[in-house]
């Protein structure tokens, strides 16, 4: 087949794909849609952040850093629901930027006032205090 043959296959199987795209039909795949998002730059600068291993956090961060890696289920409705950063702590970003996510706090019948902040760009902030201060975790 000659290259002038080819190249009309070619724009016409890439107009198929982009028309079956904007349907629904055709979608990315899980892993290339992961891939896509963790490659998100971080929208502000953590470098005035405490650093903080998540080994060194409470048994129930771990367990929710888990829950959150694996997409849940998680124990309360609020946990993936986008935290507004109304306190102005981390980095100003888009809104829907940021999820928030329970950390048990044993014994408390409430959920308490501990959380994990996670960024669109892979960041994860740790409060013990209820949104009065971040830490950043490492891994």
């Amino acid at each position: 087949m000659s290259n002038l043959a080819v190249r009309p296959a070619k724009t016409l199987l890439a107009l198929v794909l982009a028309t079956l795209g904007l349907f629904g039909v055709v979608t990315a795949t899980a892993p290339a849609a992961a891939a896509a998002s963790a490659a998100q730059p971080a929208c502000g600068n953590t470098s005035s952040y405490t650093r903080v291993p998540l080994s060194s956090l409470p048994s129930q961060a771990n367990d929710t850093y888990r829950l959150i890696r694996s997409g849940g289920p998680f124990p309360y409705p609020q946990d993936g629901t986008v935290f507004q950063n109304r306190e102005r702590i981390l980095p100003s970003c888009a809104t829907g930027y940021y999820r928030e996510y329970t950390v048990k706090t044993p014994g408390s019948s409430t959920r308490g006032a501990r959380r994990i902040v996670t960024g669109n760009g892979g960041e994860y902030f740790y409060t013990s205090d209820h949104y009065a201060s971040f830490r950043l975790i490492t891994f």
